[in-house]
């Protein structure tokens, strides 16, 4: 795929994603308690959950219809194919339950293991994140990069702390205590989509967490390395899609949480 109709393709998907959004926020407190189901531990899904997926799948099929997807909340049959998209359609659910205001869209175009366009779209604020292969990492059109010439002491993490699997927890607190006495402070919002996007524009210099699936990282994956980031596993390397880690950084201090974590992890 050429990289102008790369472009052409991440407008129009970014145009979806915005339209799933709009119908997420009207949504906003209209849930009750008899209308969400618990899917695992700490883990709900609502019928807004659900229809965003149905709405994404819909919209998407007619834009790129060989493609097949990766969704959450499977209303869709898994397919891959070599076009795939990896979709949450509501990423950070039990703050949109509780309404905290920290949730997002978030959907990435992969074309056999490589990820070519990725977009986190934060309903609150009416933000659109979007990327694509060698065009940038833009925030409603205007180009984003990642915080330039950070040191650790200044610098601010994101996070996200276990919620279901609870095998490493004292490993991944001695790595949290490390990290807020080295930086400026450490912050823990519940979207890792969003986490990822605020890399990107410079809002955030580092976020790593683990127990983590592909539609979480995605789409955050592709802004944060068009903004000029690095993206690893814990270990540095290449397994963070599928490997239930990530440490998305600034490249000024992506070495630094990788020390950190090797020594405390």
């Amino acid at each position: 795929m050429q990289n102008i109709a790369l472009k052409e393709l991440c407008l129009q998907a970014s145009k979806i994603v915005q339209q799933a959004g709009v119908f997420i926020k009207e949504q906003l407190g209209k849930v009750s308690d008899e209308q969400i189901e618990i899917k695992d531990r700490n883990s709900l899904v609502s019928y807004v959950d659900q229809e965003a997926e149905k709405f994404l799948v819909n919209n998407l099929s007619q834009l790129l219809p060989e493609a097949g997807f990766l969704t959450e909340e499977e209303t869709v049959s898994q397919e891959k194919k070599p076009y795939r998209w990896i979709i949450d359609p509501l990423d950070g659910t039990t703050n949109f339950l509780h309404q905290l205001p920290f949730f997002s869209v978030s959907v990435a175009l992969q074309k056999d293991e490589e990820l070519l366009i990725g977009i986190v779209y934060e309903v609150n604020r009416s933000e659109c994140f979007y990327a694509f292969k060698e065009g940038g990492a833009f925030l409603n059109g205007k180009s984003i990069n990642v915080r330039q010439n950070i040191k650790l002491a200044d610098s601010i993490i994101a996070t996200g702390f276990p919620y279901y699997d609870f095998t490493n927890t004292d490993k991944y607190l001695a790595v949290l205590k490390q990290v807020i006495l080295r930086t400026r402070g450490v912050r823990r919002f519940g979207s890792a989509a969003l986490d990822l996007a605020y890399v990107s524009c410079g809002r955030f210099d580092s976020f790593y967490e683990i127990t983590l699936n592909a539609w979480d990282v995605a789409a955050g994956i592709v802004l944060v390395k068009e903004a000029g980031g690095l993206v690893s596993d814990f270990k540095g390397g290449a397994d963070y899609l599928f490997g239930a880690e990530i440490v998305a950084s600034t490249p000024d201090i992506h070495p630094d949480i990788l020390n950190i974590i090797e020594k405390n992890y």
